[in-house]
């Protein structure tokens, strides 16, 4: 059973520091392609908006952070991702 727990654990964080990855690499080539749209960014904004819409959807619905010139949501998801990962390797 611990081998189960230990596959599980490690698979999760490999999983989540790939989506750590995503999230860098979208965020930095939002600011250096910026309009450009190519497979790679396509990619990447495919595999990163399901976890950032739901944030964003919840924010635009109650008014937060729409005056703000940062994409507040995309931060929220970077830490919530970040919390997930220290709350599994604390396991």
């Amino acid at each position: 059973m611990d081998i189960v727990f230990y596959l599980l654990k490690n698979t999760a964080l490999w999983i989540l520091s790939i989506l750590d990855l995503a999230m860098l690499l979208r965020a930095i080539m939002s600011w250096i392609l910026q309009g450009e749209e190519n497979r790679f960014s396509m990619f990447l904004y495919m595999i990163t908006e399901p976890l950032i819409h739901p944030i964003r959807q919840l924010c635009y619905k109650k008014n937060w952070f729409q005056q703000t010139p940062l994409d507040i949501p995309f931060l929220i998801t970077v830490l919530l991702i970040m919390v997930v990962e220290m709350i599994i390797r604390s396991l």
